[in-house]
């Protein structure tokens, strides 16, 4: 298939700050042809109606974005984040996520989307890392999309500060070992170069290592990984910080691990090397791209702590930016 411009929700500001609306239409109005779907829109607009059915104002949300999106010329192509689903400990626990799997099965119908991402687990308390529960869990979640009519499917994220899978190859060993058509990856080259070459509490947010195992990495990508089982890609850079990011730094959590502080607080398009860019994405998406020939969606995320800014002029400027990176991503892939 074609590249076309695909950007996700969440780069256009906050739902609590800027509405879906004018991010849609300023997604629009620069070209973007495809939209990731983020949760925290659909409760938005669902907790703007009164009474009755949580999961009935979801869906009439669900209806409502639809429709949008029809009118601007946009297409939702997934509904993320389906977060800390596996290895709960708690069984009934589990089985309260898999009735809100149901009510998604809903929502991505009525959105006229067949992909569902999940991001690894960072969950520190009541889970488990044991593999054979974590591959019997998504095997569960695998089988009620297959299921449906049409097919939906996952795409699983290793996001880099994972409690137990934070890169490409772990959510990939899971991958294969739930071995069913509708489980794949999603590629996401900030936590791939966040984890295995950054390292935001040094003074260069560079493994002293990050190159090289860089290069290993991607070169056991292009081996191992089969492209039918890469569901999308999502292309995202990071600022070099001007200190480390440890006690005392603005960004500094005690909740968050510092490369989801660095993710949360400074993250931004694909080779805005202008607002100082510092990870090596490019190596990673011709990896992707040339080495194993990837043709599926493609889709430019960011996250910010500009985007809490009550600027009105923010969700253009954003869309804009969103447009040069991914005029960037074609010209440096030398794409089409």
């Amino acid at each position: 298939m074609p590249f076309l411009p695909a950007i996700a929700s969440p780069s256009l500001g906050h739902p609590s700050v800027h509405s879906i609306e004018r991010r849609l239409k300023e997604a629009a109005a620069q070209g973007f042809r495809l939209i990731e779907v983020v949760e925290d829109d659909l409760k938005g607009y669902a907790q703007g109606q009164d009474g009755g059915n949580p999961d009935t104002h979801m869906m009439q949300a669900a209806g409502s974005i639809k429709s949008l999106c029809d009118n601007l010329g946009i297409k939702p192509f997934v509904l993320q984040p389906f977060w800390q689903y596996e290895g709960l400990l708690d069984r009934e626990e589990h089985k309260a996520r898999i009735e809100k799997l149901r009510l998604w099965m809903k929502l991505v119908k009525i959105l006229d989307v067949q992909l569902i991402q999940i991001p690894t687990t960072w969950l520190t308390e009541g889970t488990t890392g044991d593999m054979d529960v974590i591959v019997q869990d998504f095997l569960e979640l695998a089988e009620i999309g297959l299921q449906q009519e049409p097919m939906v499917s996952f795409a699983y994220e290793g996001v880099a500060w994972g409690t137990y899978i934070d890169t490409w190859e772990g959510t990939w060993e899971v991958v294969k070992r739930v071995n069913k058509p509708n489980f794949g990856l999603c590629l996401d080259t900030y936590h791939i170069a966040a984890r295995i070459w950054g390292d935001p509490t040094t003074s260069t947010c560079k493994r002293q290592d990050g190159d090289l195992q860089l290069q290993k990495s991607m070169e056991q990508l292009i081996r191992e990984v089969d492209v039918n089982k890469v569901f999308y890609v999502q292309a995202g850079d990071a600022e070099k910080l001007a200190e480390p990011l440890v006690a005392g730094h603005p960004f500094h959590s005690d909740a968050q691990l510092p490369r989801m502080s660095w993710s949360r607080n400074a993250r931004l398009f694909a080779f805005e090397k202008e607002q100082d860019g510092c990870l090596p994405i490019e190596p990673i998406l011709n990896a992707i791209v040339h080495g194993l020939n990837f043709r599926g969606y493609l889709s430019v995320e960011t996250f910010s702590r500009e985007l809490f800014s009550k600027d009105d002029d923010l969700p253009a400027r954003y869309a804009a930016r969103g447009m040069r990176s991914w005029d960037e991503i074609l010209k440096r892939l030398r794409i089409s």
